[in-house]
């Protein structure tokens, strides 16, 4: 089991049993997520006698660099990283005049099977453990040799079909002993877990959470995001409003514009009239295109009418600025391509 997977209160327990001092807690605590050391004999002034023990009873499991691709249009790098049991996952660091922004995974691969997302195409592998999503933090730091400052869950997987293990990386990675990465730079994006949704929000975490909204009518949202056929949009939107009552925090709205699809004047003045009133921010995605399927990337004179039509009906919005496109930039293309190779090699060997 990684260490890192120990709140500071079960290190303690862990070690008083053992008959340890108990602030020896606060000091291993910082080594591992503060120093962000890969190795237990880096813990210079934790006695010897201890580290053995540590090491029989733990390990630090930090990921292999499997592929990194950056891009030569705005700097972004995407990250492959080869996990202990050999599945591989994406992280993705952007870099903005505000600080340096990871996108993360939170399982390998997903079952939701959003049409437009190269991430499902394989479906769900397994939920990322707590140390593992934070190796995605820690090590594009010990990589980059930079801060990341703010985080969004939004790579692989849905982070709220991860419920348990994505509430202690964000309590983790909030921890004022450890990064301390304050959770309104912390975004959760979920395809409309209505349950886990009301959940997050009597924890009253000071997240954003981004709502994958995509279409305004039940009927096109099916089409796109089969996980629409489990809840409504009106059911969707009244978990959003209980998270609103709940924490205060405004809620953001995803909306990756496919051509001819969703993006035409028809389709905003329907999500107008859906959100007119809310206290929210639209995000609209111009889609990036993936091998399997068939979806275009609106025009940007369509992007920019669908923004307008928004705007005008008094809707905060804004047109994702898009990154890393000449990198395989949408989430899951790069570990796509990466298993087919493998798969390819496998056959020719």
């Amino acid at each position: 089991m990684d260490i890192r997977e120990l709140s500071m209160e079960e290190l303690k327990s862990y070690l008083i049993s053992g008959g340890e001092k108990s602030f020896r807690a606060a000091q291993i605590y910082s080594w591992l997520h503060q120093k962000l050391v890969t190795d237990i004999d880096e813990m210079t002034n934790i006695p010897a006698g201890l580290r053995e023990k540590l090491k029989q009873d733990y390990e630090i499991a930090p990921f292999e660099v499997a592929d990194v691709l950056t891009s030569s249009l705005d700097g972004t790098s995407k990250y492959l990283f080869r996990l202990k049991d050999g599945n591989v996952i994406e992280s993705v660091l952007m870099k903005y005049k505000h600080g340096n922004s990871v996108c993360i995974s939170t399982q390998v691969g997903c079952r939701m099977g959003c049409r437009f997302c190269a991430s499902t195409l394989d479906g769900l592998e397994r939920n990322l453990e707590v140390s593992e999503m934070l190796e995605e933090i820690y090590l594009i730091q010990r990589l980059s040799g930079e801060r990341v400052s703010n985080i969004v869950l939004m790579g692989s997987g849905e982070p709220l079909d991860n419920f348990d293990n994505v509430i202690s990386f964000v309590k983790r990675i909030s921890d004022e002993n450890g990064l301390h990465i304050s959770q309104r730079n912390i975004t959760i994006s979920t395809c409309g877990l209505v349950e886990n949704i009301c959940r997050l929000a009597d924890l009253n975490l000071q997240i954003t959470l981004a709502l994958s909204l995509h279409a305004a009518d039940d009927e096109t949202r099916r089409e796109l995001m089969p996980v629409a056929k489990r809840y409504t949009i009106t059911e969707i939107l009244e978990a959003c409003s209980y998270f609103f009552e709940k924490t205060g925090r405004r809620i953001s709205f995803e909306y990756s514009l496919v051509a001819g699809v969703n993006d035409t004047p028809e389709e905003a003045e329907k999500l107008a009239a859906l959100l007119k009133g809310r206290n929210c921010h639209v995000n609209l995605i111009p889609v990036n295109p993936i091998k399997e399927r068939d979806y275009r990337k609106s025009e940007r004179q369509n992007i920019i009418k669908f923004k307008n039509h928004l705007e005008k009906n008094g809707i905060n919005v804004t047109i994702r600025r898009e990154m890393g496109s000449d990198i395989q930039g949408a989430c899951g293309q790069l570990r796509k391509s990466y298993l087919e190779k493998e798969a390819e090699k496998e056959v020719l060997s």
